[in-house]
């Protein structure tokens, strides 16, 4: 069961006793709305252009490829600029990418190469924009209300998704199918505005450099990698999203064959999802006092299997729509406590990459799946193919269920102060590396086992902070002498190492010096590589034989 923790008493409302949220929530609500019939209006005209259910099925990959591809990156570029004018840019390249794209469906000039060249061009937008724009949830709110702000974007997505999709499907059978791409780039101009009308607080001065662009990505992936609970929740997200994009791929072609109807249905079932949505989201913080997050998204999981069966085998319109309002309850509920351990899993020097690594798991989970299955549903057909996505999913939860998930926030990761700066001789190149530091402990031999236990979660937090090697030895002469090592690749990613040290690595750090001997200090040593050319005399010779 899940603890019973501060943010579970609060209101799911909270977060809008702050304007910039309010503002903000608002204007990507509206913005969503656009998007829904967009994406609404692609799916309808590729079934009009090209009827395949493979063809079909690459709208929805063209949408997820980008963001597989430049997520990364933009999450590295949104931890090391500023988030506010590269949400600005993006969303103004945006505007105008749709504004052609409705230009030429208002001529009759699109064709299916060129909407799918468009609807890649959105993702890629998309791609730079969701990372920076899931980092800046934190600056918007306290921490304490940081869980009720995730759900609540939650929330704002599918009341756009409740609205866009039955607006979009009225639209387009009353005045034509330009005007939904129209709509969608009149909202990008909304959010350009709320952002300008935003001031984030001011970060805390550092005395160190930017990060690089190439060590900045590194930097993410290694952090995830040496995260458990990072790996965790994308392992979770895989096994779900992997098989739920069967759900997405084919409901235009469950619309438009399977149940004969036209783009009014489409859009009403595109509705109920976000109505089931909505009606999950509110009644998460209840659910959340009852269940673990692991145990809500298998709840989730196991509801979205169900709706696939009745997808399959309940040719009716009304099984569709109550089958999509259960489908929204699971989809909130998966994607929310998912979101969720991620955020929970990151600090905030490292957050845009982290989320972009989940961004990327989430799209290309959703890319491959829906090529796979717009293939399977060529060979087998879409009832067979919704059947074996569902038996996937269930299977999928089964062997990733001790995988477990953050749900309260027990890991603060607040900079601490906690290591003193290094001492040094003389001044350091920043560039100069790498660097070895050792930390010598001496350990009782009883607790050697213990200790051994509590020195693979340093190993994590160093890791996390950049630490490429790692060891740990005993000295073979004294038993209890233990010699830890790590490397990191240069001095000034060292010292972000000091800045970036957080509460979380300090307990860690702790738990390992409890099996210290009593009145003994670990002594720490900090070795970089020998500087051969400072090394030099002037007149010595070199390799090839010159002299310096």
């Amino acid at each position: 069961m899940a603890a019973n923790d501060s943010t579970d008493n609060r209101s799911a409302w909270t977060p809008f006793r702050h304007v910039a949220f309010t503002v903000l929530w608002t204007a990507t609500v509206i913005s969503n709305v656009g998007t829904w019939m967009h994406e609404v209006a692609s799916g309808w005209l590729m079934t009009s252009l090209s009827p395949s259910p493979l063809m079909v099925a690459l709208v929805q990959a063209a949408t997820s490829a980008p963001v597989f591809m430049f997520a990364l990156a933009a999450g590295a570029l949104a931890d090391l600029i500023s988030r506010r004018k590269l949400l600005i840019t993006v969303t103004v390249l945006l505007f105008f990418n749709t504004l052609a794209l409705a230009a030429l469906v208002l001529s009759g000039k699109v064709t299916p190469p060129i909407l799918l060249l468009f609807t890649f061009l959105n993702g890629a937008g998309a791609a730079f924009v969701a990372p920076a724009w899931q980092a800046i949830v934190p600056q918007l709110v306290p921490r304490p209300n940081l869980q009720s702000a995730i759900a609540l974007n939650g929330v704002g997505v599918n009341i756009s998704r409740a609205i866009g999709p039955a607006v979009a499907g009225a639209i387009i059978a009353g005045i034509g199918i330009a005007w939904p791409y129209l709509v969608n780039a009149l909202s990008f101009l909304v959010v350009a505005a709320a952002l300008l009308w935003w001031k984030p607080p001011v970060a805390p001065p550092s005395d160190l450099p930017a990060e690089r662009f190439l060590n900045a990505m590194r930097a993410g992936l290694r952090y995830v990698h040496a995260s458990k609970a990072m790996r965790a929740t994308l392992v979770r997200a895989v096994a779900f999203f992997l098989f739920v994009s069967a759900f997405w791929a084919l409901l235009p072609l469950v619309a438009r064959q399977e149940l004969q109807g036209g783009p009014q249905l489409y859009g009403l079932i595109l509705a109920a999802v976000g109505v089931g949505a909505v009606i999950g989201a509110l009644f998460l913080p209840r659910l959340t006092r009852k269940f673990s997050a692991d145990q809500l998204v298998a709840m989730g999981t196991l509801g979205t299997a169900l709706v696939l069966v009745v997808l399959a085998l309940a040719k009716r319109t009304d099984a569709a729509i109550g089958a999509s309002l259960l489908a929204g309850m699971c989809w909130i509920t998966v994607l929310s406590r998912l979101n969720i351990s991620a955020q929970l899993a990151l600090p905030d020097w490292v957050r845009a990459r982290g989320l972009s690594i989940f961004i990327t798991i989430f799209f290309g989970a959703m890319m491959v799946g829906s090529v796979l299955w717009g293939q399977v549903a060529v060979k087998l057909g879409i009832p067979n193919t919704q059947l074996i996505a569902a038996a996937g999913a269930l299977i999928a939860a089964l062997l990733t269920w001790r995988f477990k998930l953050l749900q309260t926030d027990q890991l603060n990761h607040a900079p601490s102060g906690y290591w003193p700066q290094p001492v040094v001789a003389d001044e350091i190149a920043l560039d100069r590396g790498p660097v070895m530091v050792t930390v010598e402990y001496q350990i009782a031999p009883a607790d050697t086992g213990p200790f051994m236990d509590a020195m693979l979660h340093l190993k994590a937090s160093r890791e996390r902070h950049g630490a490429y090697a790692w060891g740990l030895f005993e000295d073979v002469a004294m038993p209890g002498r233990m010699l830890e090592y790590f490397i990191e690749e240069s001095w000034v990613a060292h010292l972000r190492h000091h800045e970036r040290t957080s509460i979380l690595d300090g307990q860690i750090q702790q738990e390992a010096l409890k099996y210290q001997r009593s009145g003994i200090t670990p002594v720490v040593t900090h070795l970089l590589a020998p500087d051969r050319q400072r090394s030099l005399p002037h007149n010595a010779p070199t390799e090839d034989g010159a002299l310096q």
